[in-house]
């Protein structure tokens, strides 16, 4: 699943090919959610801005606002000369005189839905925690949340009503650089271990950001580049390998039911 780097890598690959232009058409083949008829009226709105809150990118339209999911699967791609829509070629928009952006999902769980109120207050998005990489997510919040809670600390930091975008691998990769075990109780960490796995997931989460995203088997970029932070991976999918840290074997656990990778000796 795309992950929240590979959303904003798409974001930033999108937004200088739609930001400031207008929609010429948006055509909808497969509407999964459904894709609401409101959507089809669009044409002739212009993109203020492509914002993301946690995994769902915000079009910022001039009568409403667009909000997309990439669900399992999903991606956009800008085309200057597209080739005829496959099977699993849902949803164009054309841009006025500029990109058709395409959006392709081949397991069909992404959504395109339609916002006429203040987008960070649909019901898909009101109840989100903070950004990661925002200033109010750090070691004192998530201690004071965790007071009292028996559950792993790898799904604590994973509820999205926590904080957003801390998907399955990165929570591996933080939770390993932090030197946290990813089975230890949420409520059993001290404040100051909490801010050093705020810290670790900031920086794992930013270095995602700065070269692309994951680099995962079905997910593309804006450009049509595929995503690179996947080469250097420290524990996730390295089950039986060396730690990078002290060589003992990295270990496999299901969590939430999730693989979880770790360390047994460097995590506590």
């Amino acid at each position: 699943m795309p992950e929240l780097p590979e959303v904003e890598t798409t974001r930033r690959g999108l937004a200088p090919l739609v930001e400031g232009k207008r929609i010429a058409e948006i055509v909808v083949r497969q509407r999964r959610w459904p894709v609401p008829i409101e959507v089809d009226a669009l044409a002739g709105e212009l993109v203020h801005a492509l914002e993301r809150r946690a995994k769902w990118l915000i079009w910022r339209l001039d009568s409403a606002s667009l909000l997309s999911h990439l669900g399992m699967s999903g991606s956009f791609r800008g085309w200057t000369d597209p080739p005829p829509p496959g099977s699993h070629d849902h949803i164009d928009i054309q841009i006025e005189g500029g990109h058709l952006i395409r959006y392709t999902d081949p397991r069909r769980f992404g959504a395109l839905l339609h916002c006429a109120g203040d987008p960070l207050e649909h019901p898909r998005l009101a109840a989100l925690g903070p950004e990661p990489l925002g200033k109010a997510f750090n070691g004192d919040y998530l201690w004071r949340l965790s007071r009292g809670k028996k559950a792993p600390v790898k799904s604590f930091i994973m509820d999205a009503r926590i904080v957003v975008g801390v998907g399955n691998i990165y929570a591996s990769e933080a939770l390993f650089d932090a030197g946290v075990h990813p089975t230890r109780a949420a409520g059993r960490i001290s404040r100051a271990r909490y801010q050093r796995l705020a810290d670790t997931v900031r920086a794992t989460l930013a270095a995602a950001i700065e070269v692309g995203g994951t680099s995962l088997r079905d997910f593309t970029v804006g450009d049509g580049t595929p995503g690179y932070f996947g080469q250097s991976l420290k524990v996730y999918g390295r089950e039986g390998e060396a730690c990078p840290s002290c060589k003992a074997p990295i270990r496999r656990k299901v969590i939430g039911q999730r693989s979880t990778f770790y360390c047994a000796h460097c995590q506590r």
